[in-house]
């Protein structure tokens, strides 16, 4: 099969059905019992490095956008996502911030006319798309392009190699990577080190149950 249509069957199964579930789901049990890694750590990490001027990469619900703290009134945000529904009930629910709206695939090389945005957030995103990680990776590449020079990117994804599952993480993690859901059999800390180490100065990897939270900036 095809990598474009791997990405457009990762990303069908939002439907504005499964993301009405998803904060309950996802970021409201699985987080917590299954990843092992509790929504409210995330959007500790997403606190630390969001900045006024930021572009997030992967919507999702907007969870995290809607109960982050901004560390100024004077916000410039943008939204990217290929799933339009996403960006629909994500744009819906910050619309306070009028956010800008990209649909892209971050696979391919992104033709956004834009200023540069100081973060970037890139959450449970790398281990929806189709590849290996080392493969995956090359999203960072092409929304980093957006990146201001002194800019930070910043993200979550759940890794499958070299960390501690438990019963439920295993049997729904071959679950998920069967239908295509997920598709992260392979991904491990290593492939993300050895990139961010590749493409910046400086950056962070910690690992919380099945999760990598990282973080990178300066870049080579």
């Amino acid at each position: 099969m095809a990598i474009a249509k791997e990405v457009e069957l990762g990303q069908a199964v939002y439907s504005k059905t499964v993301l009405r579930l998803y904060d309950l789901w996802v970021l409201g049990l699985s987080n917590r019992f299954i990843w092992q890694c509790p929504t409210p750590r995330l959007l500790a990490h997403f606190n630390k490095h969001i900045s006024a001027n930021h572009l997030d990469v992967g919507v999702g619900t907007g969870y995290f956008l809607n109960r982050c703290h901004f560390p100024s009134t004077a916000i410039r945000l943008g939204l990217m996502d290929l799933n339009r529904n996403s960006l629909e009930v994500t744009a819906a629910r910050v619309a306070r911030y009028r956010p800008l709206q990209f649909h892209c695939n971050v696979l391919d090389e992104i033709h956004v006319v834009t200023d540069k945005f100081d973060t970037i957030s890139l959450n449970y995103l790398f281990h929806c798309l189709p590849g290996k990680l080392t493969e995956k990776l090359s999203a960072m590449d092409h929304v980093c392009a957006l990146l201001s020079d002194s800019g930070t990117v910043f993200g979550s994804t759940i890794l499958s190699k070299g960390v501690h599952k438990n019963t439920m993480a295993k049997k729904l993690m071959a679950i998920y990577n069967k239908k295509g859901i997920l598709s992260n059999a392979e991904d491990c800390k290593e492939d993300l080190e050895t990139y961010l180490a590749s493409r910046f100065n400086k950056y962070f990897i910690g690992i919380q149950g099945c999760v990598a939270l990282f973080s990178a900036k300066d870049r080579r």
